[in-house]
């Protein structure tokens, strides 16, 4: 019996959501025939079949996560030729047998939290997390008030939802940022009355940065923070953020630097459909090297938006508002894109993030 695992899709992914299999047990399959979609790193993939042969058995059903390795389809005789791609399955370790006398790992008592053993083990009955219960009683102690309060909190709120597909990745993407990224946000307004009707802001927000970048290469860049090197970029791979009712996307639109207006909005028309038919290729999602964020278009002024490594730098567009301003020493209304940079200042300083700022101001007012 020939059985075929969950491959790996790309760099630093370990598993992956399925969405839905297009066989069922006892069919006769052929050589890269789609047999399962699954879903990782905001991209759902089809997994083709890498050999002709009769479907035994599927492991799994829609909604279930599994690892890079774990067994996804069993055939139920091995085909006297292989045809494509074969991916065998990995060895599983097995579990390491518990230590006599240790706790099992869910009666370990959370490390600063202060409750008698009775609380402890009416927080296990109701299904209580210790961590994120306040304390009410002397010298930060847990009492059974507290979580029999707890308790009734959560029964009056909705049942917990695991978070999957984009919205796992996007958490998973902010606490690796969280951990590693040390932010600072520098904010500017570009004066764009001058701008004709029907204007393209995306693309004027793209030919800004490319400018900017060509001012401040700094920001264009990759970080390690480990063996602390960047390196400098010298095409423009700017992912732009785009928001879903499943979470955010950020596809990459590649070399913006050598492209013309025309084709810029047409590669970003191209972006949106994929993303709406969640058919982004797992290639478009990586190798960014600065990211653009139009949240404008949606609401708000300036932000202080998350940089996600290895990149330095993510550029944020407000909302352009109505404003006064003073224009050879009068007052007069004029319409203004607020402007947003979140840098990583390990590897960037205040100097090439302002330099960066104006650089895109200049553009956008021209």
């Amino acid at each position: 019996m020939r059985t075929l695992a969950l491959p790996d899709l790309g760099e630093g992914l370990h598993e992956a959501e399925i969405v839905a299999w297009h066989v069922s047990v006892g069919d006769h399959v052929v050589a890269d025939q789609p047999l399962v979609s699954v879903e990782t790193e905001k991209a759902v993939v089809e997994i083709p079949a890498p050999w002709s042969g009769r479907i035994a058995k599927l492991h799994g059903r829609p909604g279930d996560r599994i690892t890079i390795g774990t067994t996804l389809v069993e055939y139920a005789e091995a085909p006297a030729s292989d045809a494509g791609t074969v991916v065998g399955a990995l060895p599983k370790g097995e579990a390491a047998p518990p230590v006599a006398g240790a706790e099992p790992p869910g009666e370990r008592p959370p490390t600063g939290i202060k409750a008698a053993p009775a609380v402890r083990a009416l927080a296990r009955k109701l299904n209580v997390e210790l961590s994120a219960v306040a304390p009410s009683g002397s010298d930060g102690l847990l009492t059974r008030a507290d979580v029999e309060r707890a308790a009734r909190t959560l029964s009056e709120a909705g049942p917990p939802e695991p978070l999957r597909g984009v919205r796992r990745a996007m958490a998973g993407s902010m606490t690796r940022s969280h951990a590693e990224v040390v932010p600072a946000t520098l904010t500017d307004e570009a004066d764009v009355e001058g701008w004709p009707a029907g204007t393209d802001v995306t693309v004027r927000l793209v030919r800004a940065i490319v400018a900017a970048c060509r001012a401040e290469p700094a920001l264009n860049a990759w970080y390690d923070g480990k063996a602390m090197e960047r390196r400098l970029h010298r095409k423009v791979d700017l992912a732009i953020a785009i928001d879903t009712g499943d979470g955010l996307f950020a596809p990459v639109l590649r070399n913006v630097q050598a492209r013309d207006a025309s084709d810029l909005r047409r590669g970003l028309e191209a972006m949106k459909r994929d993303v709406v038919a969640r058919k982004v290729p797992l290639e478009e999602l990586r190798g960014a090297t600065i990211t653009l964020s139009n949240f404008g278009t949606l609401g708000g002024w300036h932000a202080a938006l998350v940089v996600v490594p290895p990149q330095l730098a993510i550029v944020g567009a407000g909302r352009i508002v109505p404003r006064v301003v003073a224009v050879a020493g009068e007052p007069t209304v004029h319409r203004l894109l607020p402007l947003s940079l979140t840098f990583d200042h390990r590897a960037v300083t205040g100097g090439e993030a302002a330099r960066f700022l104006g650089a895109m101001v200049a553009d956008l007012e021209c």
